[in-house]
């Protein structure tokens, strides 16, 4: 456990070492995102259709691959879990630049690298989430969660430029590279780490294997406080990754953004996020957590339904940036107090479970969001879509826990009530 008067990341605490793992990880994935759609383009020159289905193949296979896994990793130390994904992300990124370097690289590789790597990152979440669980002081978790969502935004901020930089240079290729490295990085953190894992909760009698998988959305969909923010987060997350497409078309082929516009309506207001985490604690002191939930749960939804009306120039430069600003300071505030309660409200026994049942559950219904928006916009038009997309994120927030949260005494037994509707 962190002691009083120690800095949460103290390079020395065993925090100190998980949090320099995840931030190198971070960074790597940073610097390579969007690489395995533009090395499909890039080096293989596929269709349009081949890179929206490597996309949708690596979230949907990779959500049912995960699936069983939670059952898995619930009953096992979590540490080797998280080594082995990071493996597992480390090898198969890295066959992509070999297999180009020797002129073996096909479609078929890049659709397996793109679902295995997905499918180790659920794996990893769900064994990180119930290790830090188990890690850090319930008094600290606020402040682990916000440590590791400010890392989120400095890495999205910095990365993608710095990658454009490498493939300007290196090549299509060379970021996946530097992915590759930086999940060994990862790995041998997570090895560093010296605390003793608690035992893993004991597996109960077997109730049937259909069961056994349904186990993380039972005791989602049967806490108080967990169903309201499981609904909202799928909404909100659909319609959001709905929108993202669509504003990048919007910005590159209706108000023909340059290229660094582009990366600066991108990379700018990841700043926005950076600050939202830096005052999730002290925000969370002054109005407590239901409060903050309700409040930036809210604030994080107007900002998608302004931007069908962008204007041309640099105005609608600067109204985009300022839009996705907005919505990324609410997002850095709500996202440490999401976990940390989240974190708080499951019990042991199924942390690992719940956290792949919401991994699973968005994986899977991102993609059909993110179609909906590519039908209206062949129909309708790209800013229609648009719309659509802002009118629902808006809706998102009337599926807030607007009747209350458990309160920490009734905390527990709330917990426990799911968990055994969960494994009954």
């Amino acid at each position: 456990m962190i002691t009083p008067g120690r800095r949460l990341t103290d390079v020395h605490s065993d925090f100190g070492r998980l949090w320099g793992a995840y931030a190198v990880s971070a960074a790597g994935s940073a610097v390579s995102a969007g690489a395995l759609p533009l090395v499909a383009v890039a080096a293989l020159h596929v269709s349009t259709f081949q890179v929206s289905l490597l996309a949708a193949l690596s979230a949907v296979a990779s959500a049912a691959i995960s699936l069983p896994l939670g059952g898995r990793i619930e009953h096992r130390h979590k540490r080797p879990t998280m080594i082995t994904a990071d493996g597992v992300r480390c090898l198969v990124l890295a066959s992509v630049p070999v297999a180009a370097a020797l002129g073996l690289l096909t479609f078929v590789q890049l659709c397996v690298v793109g679902v295995l790597q997905s499918a180790a990152a659920i794996a990893f979440s769900a064994a990180s989430t119930a290790h830090l669980k188990g890690l850090v002081a319930p008094s600290d978790r606020l402040r682990a969660a916000a440590q590791f969502e400010t890392t989120d935004w400095i890495s999205q901020s910095v990365g993608p430029p710095t990658g454009g930089l490498l493939i300007g240079v290196f090549g299509a290729t060379a970021t996946l590279a530097v992915d590759a490295l930086s999940f060994l990085l990862s790995a041998l953190g997570v090895r560093q780490i010296r605390r003793p894992e608690p035992a893993p909760p004991a597996r109960t009698e077997s109730r049937g294997r259909a069961r056994e998988l349904m186990t993380g959305w039972r005791y989602i969909l049967g806490h108080r406080g967990l169903r309201p923010l499981f609904w909202n987060a799928m909404l909100f997350g659909g319609s959001i990754m709905m929108s993202s497409p669509l504003v990048a078309v919007l910005m590159l082929r209706d108000l023909h953004f340059t290229p660094w516009q582009y990366g600066l309506a991108l990379g700018l207001p990841c700043l926005g996020g950076v600050l939202g985490s830096r005052l999730t604690a002290s925000l969370t002191s002054r109005l407590g957590p239901h409060r903050v939930l309700l409040l930036f749960g809210v604030l994080r939804t107007p900002w998608t339904i302004l931007l069908p009306w962008l204007p041309f120039g640099t105005l609608g430069l600067a109204a985009l940036v300022a839009a996705d600003t907005g919505l990324l300071v609410a997002a850095g505030v709500f996202n440490p107090s999401f976990t940390t309660y989240r974190i708080t409200a499951t019990q042991d026994h199924v942390m690992a479970r719940v956290v792949t049942a919401w991994s699973v559950s968005s994986k899977t219904a991102q993609p059909l969001f993110i179609v909906a928006g590519g039908i209206i916009a062949a129909y309708a038009g790209v800013r229609t879509a648009i719309l659509v997309a802002g009118t629902l994120c808006l809706a998102s927030a009337l599926l807030l826990p607007w009747s209350g949260l458990p309160s920490p005494a009734l905390e527990e037994s709330s917990a426990k009530s799911a968990g055994s509707t969960a494994t009954a």
